[in-house]
């Protein structure tokens, strides 16, 4: 029987499947620091807040990761930010008042980081951000929005790389000047953990891949493409379908429901003799397919380091990425999505690109964050908002 006093209460709020992925590598620290019985136990358990629903996008995600059952799912759905925003705080609420956790874990930059951010601060829980301090420096993006306000309501920043920790501390987050004296710690990424813990998995379990879509390793492009500032407009869709269309490799695209929705809206041709679409894939197939890819095409964040991790060419449909370490050591192309830029990006040769040394940690951030929190716990009356 564990005496409550050596127990801390954890709660993780994942809604997307980028935040799946984040999360099993927390779990699985978390679950070896218990198996030590060392001092003190942590209940750790996930709240879904029901952002990404379907199969394709939530369920088989924990599946594959092996994520523990999240004790709650908000079930909120997809709808426009406002509607979405609501009714994760609406129902958010009660929850996180009747658990009253030591700590709120909230991951990355989607709306269920800002409402969990938000709605931890209001009712005075500690709170913590995985991936801190990450920015592309435009605030017209909902995920800049997200993961500025998280970063500036948070008690403890953990940042993936040291790029992300002086963003911070330009913001005036973590310095010596910090008047809630916040902390920040580099702790590495939690992507990459997970990468390293399945590639070979993922390797084994989805070996039918490339016949499933009759393509040979290394002689496809893999695309994908969810960003708002891409998918809204019309335009934008169609400058990037025109680009691909050119190309001499097949182009790949585990589409997003919502992509597939806009485009059908908008009667923009989803096919095509150069794109084959097909529903998302599940992590293990998504690793198969960007290890042996060509090139990467994406506006995601996280798949642009998993093509760093990889070392596969990455060209990215932005303008800007909150990733600037895979630009500086030339494995990133900042393409936006003019057709004529985009070509010449996928066009130009890469140098070789190192996969053994990261900027973005050891491979361990999961480990160091049990143990940052775990040390915080210890300091919480000083953490705590006045």
């Amino acid at each position: 029987m564990v005496n409550e006093r050596d127990m801390v209460r954890w709660i993780s709020i994942v809604g997307a499947r980028p935040q799946f992925i984040k999360v099993a590598p927390v779990c699985r620290a978390i679950e070896a620091h218990n198996q030590r019985n060392e001092p003190p136990k942590i209940h750790h358990v996930i709240l879904h807040t029901g952002q990404h629903y379907d199969r394709e996008m939530a369920e088989l995600f924990f599946e594959q990761l092996r994520i523990p059952e999240p004790f709650c799912n908000l079930g909120v759905g997809s709808d426009s930010h406002g509607v979405q925003l609501g009714r994760m705080l609406d129902h958010l609420e009660p929850v996180l008042a009747n658990e009253c956790p030591d700590w709120v874990i909230v991951y990355g930059d989607t709306n269920s980081t800002l409402a969990g951010a938000l709605m931890a601060a209001r009712l005075g829980l500690g709170l913590t951000h995985v991936e801190a301090g990450c920015r592309s420096h435009n605030m017209r993006m909902p995920e800049e929005q997200n993961r500025v306000v998280a970063d500036h309501l948070s008690d403890v920043l953990l940042a993936p790389s040291h790029n992300a920790v002086q963003n911070l501390q330009r913001e005036g987050i973590g310095g010596p000047d910090d008047p809630q004296r916040r902390r920040v710690v580099f702790v590495g990424d939690v992507m990459r953990d997970a990468l390293l813990a399945n590639v070979r998995l993922a390797e084994r379990y989805a070996t039918n891949n490339m016949s499933k879509f009759a393509l040979e390793p290394g002689r496809y492009y893999l695309l994908t493409l969810h960003r708002a500032e891409n998918t809204e407009s019309a335009q934008n869709l169609q400058k990037i379908i025109t680009a691909l269309e050119t190309l001499d490799l097949p182009v790949l695209f585990p589409i997003h429901p919502r992509t597939r929705r806009l485009m059908t809206e908008r009667n923009i041709a989803v096919g095509g003799p150069n794109l084959h679409i097909t529903t998302p894939l599940g992590y293990f197939e998504m690793l198969v397919m960007e290890k042996h890819a060509h090139k990467i095409l994406t506006d995601s964040g996280g798949v642009q380091k998993e093509a760093f991790y990889l070392g596969v060419p990455c060209i990215t449909l932005r303008d800007q990425t909150e990733w600037p370490e895979t630009v500086e050591v030339g494995a990133n192309r900042i393409a936006g999505i003019e057709p004529a830029r985009v070509l010449e990006s996928i066009r130009m040769p890469y140098p070789p690109l190192a996969t053994d040394v990261s900027p973005y940690g050891d491979g361990k951030a999961s480990e160091h964050i049990v143990q940052e929190l775990l040390a915080a716990d210890r300091l919480m009356s000083d953490l705590r908002r006045s």
